[in-house]
């Protein structure tokens, strides 16, 4: 039986829980039900949090995972029926869920897990400009992996649709190094070449910006880090499509949430829903979003 901490803290004017076992280590700020930080003790951090990370109220953090929901990106590259669910007159990038406060619903021990719940009552209705009625919860089950599931359930009387993601940052010990598996093959989007459409050969590796959407994504991708002799395991459900990123020099100078150099220990992927990818669900249907995120050292 695991024996599980729980600490409330402040980090700027954000409130957050600390999480602790003897396996691994959580931090969640409330706002966005955001998970900002997931080390497996022994080991390196597995997901990212930036040095210069910006804890301000209304300001997603640099870290973790934050939720994109209810579109994810830019909404006016998202498909029209996404569109067309927003009435407000200026639509914030990766939606409207991960600059809000969550409701945490409980913490829970279950066996060797952790379960801990968060629900968004603005969902129901209360998003400005996007007038539906969706019961959205995030479900953290913390065990030997670390399991998310994005939960929206319809509750009002029209069908609504929804592109999302799990906005997931990882650690690296460095991206030229690192590869990316699970991908050989598929078909993506390279967004920094006019959305073209492209095909993947071989593993992915890194030798410059990357902003990338795979489609028809396998169940399972992995992480190889040789430096720190490590394979990340990302198994997910409820998703087809993954997007993948690393903002490199340029574009890393001018983020003032990420150090000129921070582009290196890191690199994003991004279970998600989008494109073709993307989530019509009628009145009183749900759709669960999974990812877990596990790790071997090899």
């Amino acid at each position: 039986m695991a024996t599980f901490k729980v600490e409330t803290e402040q980090h700027g004017e954000l409130n957050c829980w600390r999480i602790s076992s003897d396996r691994a280590e959580l931090l969640i700020a409330q706002q966005g039900a955001q998970i900002l930080s997931y080390q497996r003790v022994g080991e390196p951090p597995l997901l990212w949090l930036s040095d210069q990370a910006i804890f301000r109220k209304g300001k997603s953090v640099r870290a973790g995972v934050p939720v994109c929901w209810p579109w994810f990106g830019n909404l006016q590259r998202n498909p029209g029926t996404v569109q067309a669910m927003f009435h407000g007159a200026e639509a914030p990038a990766h939606g409207l869920a991960r600059d809000r406060d969550w409701q945490l619903l409980g913490i829970e021990e279950a066996g060797t897990s952790l379960r801990i719940e968060f629900e968004l009552p603005d969902a129901q209705g209360d998003l400005p400009g996007w007038p539906h009625d969706v019961e959205l919860k995030l479900l953290i089950v913390l065990d030997d992996a670390l399991e998310l599931t994005l939960t929206s359930r319809n509750m009002g009387n029209a069908p609504v649709t929804i592109s999302q993601a799990l906005h997931s940052y990882f650690a690296v010990s460095d991206v030229h190094q690192a590869r990316v598996e699970g991908v050989e093959g598929l078909d993506y989007i390279e967004t920094l070449a006019d959305w073209e459409q492209r095909q993947q050969q071989g593993a992915l590796t890194f030798t410059g910006e990357t902003d990338r959407i795979y489609l028809d994504t396998p169940k399972q991708l992995s992480i190889v880090d040789p430096h720190w002799q490590r394979r990340i395991t990302l198994t997910s459900s409820g998703s087809r499509s993954a997007v993948i990123w690393n903002p490199w020099i340029d574009k890393a100078k001018g983020l003032a949430d990420m150090a000129d150099d921070g582009w290196q220990r890191m690199l994003c992927i991004e279970t998600a829903n989008v494109r073709d990818d993307v989530v019509t669900l009628a009145p009183g249907q749900r759709h669960d979003l999974r990812v877990a995120i596990g790790s071997e050292m090899t």
